[in-house]
């Protein structure tokens, strides 16, 4: 059976779903827009699911490009998934499975060290004191710092923001919102208390330092900083010198595997397996999915309410609210008939910071890399191979160089590159012997002013500049190469819709966050469209597999239509 017809099996056509009026369309099958769908059928509504690509999952796919190989496309890693949806969706009971790396992260380096965290706490010291032994001392109470926070994360990430009620509305509708939102703040209140004053101020200063900072208050070494700065620029073009970048770092220890914090996991089958589990809690709820049903436009009716949708062959499919886990700007800019929107939310959401500098590469090896500066005591796969391996992550001013090229027009000359191994863990996605390797490397322009993602000589260069770096850890790296699949931003953009390759559907700046996520005054998952909501990653939390978007927008249309699960 093809991967195709695999994730197809079970599912509808769009001509099917004609004969009725649906209570909700969700346009868009990925993983927020799967996780939105089966809350919403859970709480009696009737459900259809459109996504434009031949399979479910938008971002986390798992696709064989390779015979043999199954990649995970764009998404790698499972750590932020919100535990509640784990639960309350059932996901184990419907496929999913978590494969725990034996060490969390891995940086070589070209002067023959390296640096191994996350098997325990000794070899932790043990591993930072090659380098300082004030880092090493340093390291749990920075650790320590970052999890007192997680708490008040975990409530804001849960939380649908305390949003002021736009339009007319009924007093009681204004009373039930005042009672809503002072709930929020009385919670967010015992947060803060339940910090102090001292670790509220260290959190403020998180939030909004550069990452540099940060970590030059904590450590001295660079080979460590560096290693830990790599998680604070991930899918963006920001500096680790930037203001508020320091936020994302949060996010190294926010996650969680089977209660343990600080674990990223791989997925058994590639991350396209954790959509395909919440599909059939989709499915099992009374969704119906169909795949191949591109959306072209929302119907929306005089008196300014969504109607529904019309698919590119002219498909007419009628629903009192549609869910849409596309882009602000793919949904509002090209979704939205025009002269709908009010000029200034549509100038708004037109000038949301859509950058990226991220390109991957899937690629396929036929043996297992191996890095000369780390010959342990291991069979063939040792723990540096189920690790997150930063390549060029070497130094501090190394990554703020490779930032400055793409800043300057021109893929970084030295990239900073996330490798994974997951097929040291996962013996499902590759034949035996042979390996799937992941390389999440950045920085790259949309655009570069040195050449065009669309000259194939061009984009081969980039793949063979990423793979010569890595020869200069892992000798051979490059001769086992069978084959790869590249995707710049502007591939990703095409192939998945993420406007300018932007993997979170827009940065994940402060001034992009919370009450002003996707733009000031929308933050609730409605829009100012009566009847349609946003619940993919443009909206509050934001970005990486959470399903927090998904989860919370599906709360949103049932209390708006009075029901509850």
């Amino acid at each position: 059976m093809t991967m195709s017809l695999w994730w197809r099996r079970g599912y509808t056509t769009a001509h099917a779903l004609t004969d009725k009026k649906w209570d909700a369309i969700v346009v868009g099958g990925g993983h927020n827009g799967l996780v939105a769908a089966a809350y919403l059928a859970r709480g009696g509504l009737s459900v259809a699911l459109l996504e434009r690509r031949h399979l479910i999952g938008g971002a986390a796919v798992t696709e064989e490009l390779i015979p043999g190989f199954k990649f995970s496309r764009c998404s790698y890693l499972l750590s932020l998934l919100r535990p509640s949806i784990v639960k309350e969706l059932d996901l184990v009971r419907h496929g999913l499975k978590l494969l725990k790396p034996i060490a969390s992260s891995f940086t070589p380096c070209v002067d023959g060290r390296y640096l191994l965290l996350g098997l325990n706490e000794e070899h932790d010291h043990s591993e930072l004191s090659k380098f300082s032994k004030l880092d090493a001392d340093a390291f749990p109470r920075y650790e320590s710092q970052l999890l007192k926070f997680c708490k008040f994360m975990d409530f804001i990430m849960d939380s649908r923001t305390p949003e002021s009620l736009q339009g007319d509305s009924s007093l009681n509708k204004k009373l039930r919102d005042k009672w809503q939102k002072s709930i929020f703040w009385s919670s967010c209140l015992e947060h803060v208390l339940s910090l102090g004053q001292k670790d509220m101020v260290e959190f403020i200063d998180i939030l909004l330092s550069p990452t540099s900072k940060v970590l030059n208050k904590w450590f001295e070494s660079d080979v460590h900083k560096a290693t830990l700065a790599a998680d604070a620029i991930i899918g963006s073009m920001v500096s680790i010198h930037t203001s508020g970048s320091g936020y994302v770092l949060l996010h190294h220890v926010m996650g969680e595997t089977d209660g343990d914090r600080n674990i990223w996991s791989h997925v058994e089958g590639g991350m396209g397996s954790l959509s395909l589990a919440i599909s059939n809690a989709a499915k099992e709820a009374g969704v119906h999915i169909v795949t191949e049903a591109e959306v072209s436009q929302l119907m929306i009716e005089d008196s300014g309410a969504v109607n529904g949708v019309i698919m590119a062959d002219g498909t007419q499919l009628h629903s009192s609210f549609v869910l849409s886990n596309a882009t602000p700007y793919k949904t509002f800019v090209d979704l939205v008939p025009r002269g709908i929107l009010p000029d200034e939310f549509l100038c708004a959401i037109k000038n949301s910071d859509y950058s990226s500098g991220t390109t991957k590469i899937n690629v396929a090896v036929d043996r297992l890399p191996h890095f000369q500066c780390c010959r342990l005591s291991h069979p063939e796969v040792g723990p540096q191979h189920t690790a997150t391996i930063r390549i060029g992550c070497e130094s501090m001013e190394e990554i703020d160089s490779a930032c400055q090229d793409a800043r300057n027009g021109i893929p970084s000359r030295r990239p900073v590159m996330e490798m994974t191994i997951p097929s040291s863990l996962d013996k499902t996605i590759s034949p035996p012997g042979k390996h799937v390797v992941s390389l999440f490397t950045q920085y790259t322009p949309y655009k570069p002013a040195d050449g065009s993602w669309e000259d194939p000589s061009y984009r081969e260069s980039y793949a063979r500049k990423c793979f010569h770096m890595i020869d200069k850890y892992a000798p051979g790296f490059s001769s086992s190469v069978i084959g790869y699949d590249l995707l710049t931003p502007p591939d990703l953009e095409r192939e998945f819709g993420l406007t300018g390759g932007n993997i979170f559907h827009g940065a994940m700046g402060l001034e992009s966050l919370f009450l002003l996520r996707p733009v000031k005054g929308w933050s609730n998952y409605r829009t100012p469209v009566r009847g349609l909501y946003m619940c993919g990653s443009g909206s509050h939390p934001g970005g990486g597999v959470t399903g927090a978007p998904g989860r919370n927008a599906a709360l949103a249309v049932l209390q708006d239509i009075n029901k509850f699960l």
